[in-house]
């Protein structure tokens, strides 16, 4: 089948030829590009985090198991969206593969609109994860520019410290705080207060009532 270019794409790595034979055809009809995988190992050979938008992982496999190459995929920081497949009576190994960061599990035999359920539930986290990750590094990005001295004002501004009580908590001039002010509105290229301060929480930039000196 021809890949289609505006599919997301899941991995399927499983020991059993016909798990593997019938997970990608249950996916690519369902509209998904799929790459399977016997084993753990020819995985990670050819593994890109950005190219994979979801993992279909079996827990049992020859050599290295389902759950050490959950550990693996963790330890690298870069764990995609993955759903766990166990046999029955493993829910507590499923368990375990969620504390270490998989999305989620199903059980054997599974119910084809289930998994393709479960699965689009795993992109859409992931995409969602994705979104936000960038949102979040441009808006510290926007912040980066700014003085130390701007950010303490900043964190004044957060805590809801008019330019005079600023002014005498870092031991300024309100002229000095209005310039800093503006300097912080012009270097963010924001235009109005509540933009800022959606901008820092975005950032994570607490209010901070006890600025450097």
């Amino acid at each position: 089948m021809k890949p289609n270019t505006n599919a997301k794409t899941v991995c399927v790595i499983d020991d059993d030829d016909a798990v593997r034979d019938s997970l990608q055809a249950l996916l690519e009809v369902s509209g998904s590009n799929v790459t399977t995988f016997p084993d753990a190992r020819s995985f990670l050979e050819t593994y890109k985090p950005e190219d994979i938008n979801c993992a279909l992982i079996d827990v049992r496999m020859p050599g290295i198991d389902g759950i050490e190459l959950l550990e693996l995929l963790a330890e690298r920081s870069n764990l995609p969206p993955v759903v766990i497949i166990t046999g029955h009576g493993e829910v507590e190994m499923a368990v375990r593969a969620m504390k270490i960061g998989a999305f989620d599990f199903i059980e054997k035999p599974f119910e084809p609109d289930a998994l393709i359920e479960r699965v689009n539930a795993a992109i859409h986290w992931g995409e969602s994860i994705a979104a936000r990750t960038q949102k979040v590094s441009e808006a510290r990005a926007q912040l980066a520019p700014l003085t130390p001295r701007e950010i303490d004002v900043l964190k004044c501004l957060l805590a809801g410290l008019s330019n005079k009580a600023i002014a005498t908590k870092i031991g300024l001039s309100p002229r000095t705080v209005e310039v800093h002010r503006a300097h912080i509105m012009e270097k963010t290229e924001i235009e109005s207060l509540s933009h800022l301060v959606r901008l820092c929480l975005l950032a994570g930039l607490e209010p901070d009532d006890q600025p450097s000196q």
